[in-house]
């Protein structure tokens, strides 16, 4: 059985924590310490098996047989079963829930504690530590974080909902089609030997930040971020042409980042667990790793995507064409978004010889 590793040594049978920090560990439990990991099993109604995978899919460290867990941790765990007795989830089904859930949260309470809090409780006050200062903090902030969290919860389940909803078969609901695209910080691992830590952290944060903001204001979903790198996809290859875009020309203006890069692939892509997966995004992986500096490339597919819905010509004699056209017979001539330039044909690791394209905003 596992359970959270708190900074007073709770993965350690015989640790015995700090009086403060188990202070603030029940604030947030809302609850005390009662169960063994066997005792908290039985009283779930669930097999210590069955309660150790679900626990270690949560991501907690194994406690041995520490009295580390709560009510909280009993119903989390009769809940789950629940599902799985009641035919609702099998329990592989649950894993994942289980291992989702508790990847993304993870990550967001360590980036709140991290940024968050240790801002709120520098510089210290004389003769108090940072778990005194947290203490009241948290408990006048707990209330409203999980409240929002909750909300936007609900906001991304009804989004996810809707695009499994509108998706035309069965088929795609699992594999569809979809842009994605990748930006890539130029000469990040440069940078990590010349910045101090500090300055290095904060850069990522903004690079992360602005990515994170664009993509979603221009109706992207960002996958994941990498450090120096972003993954994102679109369900039309012109939201994430514009999205590629925007990103060069917001990090050009900005003088304290590196040049950016981005690839994007259109095609068949499998999503696991938020992540997506399969050639496409192996393809949008190995165009960012070739394109130009400052510079969009894309592959064929993703063109032709742009082709068919009228965001780029088939060529530039054509658009020519469609304009005298327009003017002869007095009506607007076709609008275009975006220009696309053949390049060069190249093997590919993996995935043998690509004709790349560079995209640009037509004039």
């Amino acid at each position: 059985m596992t359970v959270e590793n708190t900074g007073s040594g709770a993965a350690h049978d015989a640790a015995e924590p700090d009086p403060i920090a188990l202070r603030l560990e029940q604030l947030i439990l809302g609850s005390e310490r009662r169960y063994t990991p066997f005792q908290a099993a039985r009283s779930a109604g669930v097999s210590v098996e069955q309660a150790t995978r679900f626990w270690r899919a949560m991501g907690f460290a194994d406690i041995g047989q520490a009295k580390a867990l709560t009510e909280a941790d009993v119903l989390a765990l009769r809940r789950l079963s629940g599902l799985v007795e009641a035919g609702l989830l099998s329990e592989p089904m649950a894993i994942q829930v289980a291992r989702s859930t508790g990847q993304t949260t993870a990550r967001l309470a360590d980036w709140q504690t991290d940024s968050f809090l240790e801002r709120l409780t520098e510089p210290q006050e004389p003769g108090m530590t940072r778990t005194e200062i947290a203490y009241p903090l948290v408990e006048l902030l707990l209330p409203e974080l999980e409240e929002f969290l909750v909300y936007v919860y609900r906001r991304q389940l009804a989004a996810a909902a809707g695009r499994v909803v509108q998706a035309a078969d069965d088929a795609e609901m699992v594999d569809r089609r979809l842009a994605v695209g990748f930006a890539d910080l130029v000469s990040f691992t440069r940078l990590t030997r010349r910045l101090e830590e500090e300055e290095l952290g904060e850069l990522v944060e903004a690079f992360e930040t602005t990515a994170a903001d664009l993509v979603a204001a221009h109706g992207g979903r960002l996958i994941k971020t990498l450090g120096d790198e972003v993954l994102f996809s679109a369900d039309e290859a012109g939201t994430a042409a514009e999205i590629g875009l925007r990103l060069i020309e917001t990090m050009a203006h900005d003088e304290t980042m590196p040049e950016l890069r981005v690839g994007m692939a259109f095609g068949t892509v499998t999503t696991r667990m938020g992540d997506v997966f399969g050639t496409t995004v192996n393809l949008a992986s190995r165009l960012t790793s070739i394109a130009p500096k400052d510079a969009v490339l894309v592959d064929g597919a993703f063109a032709e995507e742009l082709v068919r819905t009228g965001d780029t010509p088939v060529s530039e004699a054509e658009a020519a064409e469609a304009a005298t056209a327009a003017e002869k017979e007095g009506r607007e001539p076709p609008r275009y978004r975006f220009a696309l330039q053949p390049m060069y044909q190249r093997p590919v690791r993996g995935l043998g010889v690509v004709e790349p394209w560079l995209l640009s905003r037509r004039g």
